[in-house]
């Protein structure tokens, strides 16, 4: 089992840039895919992004593409995730999860969960 903690969470203004990171221990995490999903209050944990074993392969929300950045550091067992330009709608809790297969592709099935960052964007 694979234990992941989120970090980098914190409030932010409109328009406003933040990186987060979630840091792996156990299991191998360079053969996972990596995503980042969050949650919004009374909302349903939706899919923001996910990146395959080596990097090479991303793939996004749309509500998410063209200003949120997934990378990773298979050296660090670390990913991270690169928003810019954000927004009130992004006020969210940020989880990260590990998928076996290493695959980008959907459907990201995920095994193991972080406990979450909060990330708050100011009007």
């Amino acid at each position: 089992q694979v234990q992941l903690v989120e970090s980098g969470g914190t409030l932010v203004q409109t328009g406003g840039s933040l990186r987060l990171s979630c840091a792996a221990s156990g299991g191998t995490f360079s053969s996972y895919a990596m995503g980042w999903f969050r949650q919004s209050p009374g909302k349903e944990r939706e899919f923001a992004a996910v990146i395959n074993w080596n990097g090479e392969i991303t793939r996004y929300a749309v509500s998410v593409k063209g200003r949120f950045t997934i990378s990773r550091d298979n050296a660090k067992n670390t990913v991270y995730l690169q928003m810019n330009a954000l927004k009130p709608e992004d006020t969210a809790v940020y989880f990260c999860a590990t998928d076996a297969s290493g695959s980008a592709a959907p459907p990201f099935v995920p095994k193991d969960w972080g406990k979450g960052t909060l990330v708050t964007v100011s009007a």
